[in-house]
């Protein structure tokens, strides 16, 4: 991707430039002494849209061509407007190191036939490659997750020849998780109740027994026959 900017006149404030649909920024590097520049506003967008921070960018416009990484912008903290760009210059023959993000693709059939759940652990690696080489992103092939046990490491992902991965090779990357059904409590029956109830249903009994029946007479109640009268 090309990208033409020109020296900035510093003379100009940075609100006035973007009035006028320039976007103020700055381009620096290792062997690149710090130089401010001006690119149109729509056309970065559209650019950084496609590029991201992970794709080689070349400058026009300032002598020689120069290969960049856009290393940060600066947005409008309500409407999100890019205000400020920063480029990386990169040097002939040096390495750059640089976040890529993962790109989850395919159907996994744990997911699909088995009903488990895709767990992204990663969602980024950090690299280190030739500028030449650097990938927009690094896919992950989901559809090798077949059963509940599987999972996908850093050494089954496909990286540039030159590039060097910063992660541990075993490093799980997704894999498959299976919903736990929580444990249904049991109430425990309350004995006591149980206990009083029955208590209670045989008074009831005893006091239904008064009132209709005969109550068994108690020593004091019994009445002795009288003894007959001696003329």
């Amino acid at each position: 991707m090309e990208l033409a900017v020109t020296r900035r006149d510093n003379t100009k404030k940075a609100t006035t430039l973007r009035r006028e649909g320039i976007l103020p920024a700055v381009v620096y590097g290792r062997t690149h002494e710090s130089t401010p520049i001006s690119v149109d506003q729509k056309t970065f967008e559209k650019v950084f849209n496609n590029a991201g921070e992970s794709t080689v960018i070349t400058l026009t416009g300032l002598g020689e061509d120069k290969q960049v990484l856009v290393n940060e912008v600066e947005r409008h903290p309500v409407s999100g407007t890019i205000l400020h760009a920063d480029f990386y210059a990169i040097a002939k023959g040096q390495k750059v190191t640089v976040s890529i993000p993962l790109e989850f693709n395919g159907v996994s059939p744990a997911v699909k036939e088995l009903g488990g759940i895709l767990t992204k652990v990663l969602h980024e690696l950090e690299i280190e490659c030739e500028p030449k080489d650097l990938p927009r992103s690094i896919v992950v092939d989901i559809s090798q997750l077949v059963t509940l046990e599987d999972q996908i490491h850093v050494k089954d992902l496909v990286f540039p020849a030159s590039a060097e991965v910063s992660a541990e090779q075993d490093d799980v990357v997704a894999m498959i998780s299976v919903a736990e059904e929580e444990p249904v409590e049991e109430v425990a029956a309350d004995i006591s109740a149980i206990e009083i109830s029955e208590d209670r249903g045989k008074k009831e009994e005893e006091g239904a027994g008064g009132e209709t029946g005969t109550t068994p007479a108690t020593k004091a109640e019994v009445q002795k026959p009288a003894k007959e009268k001696k003329e």
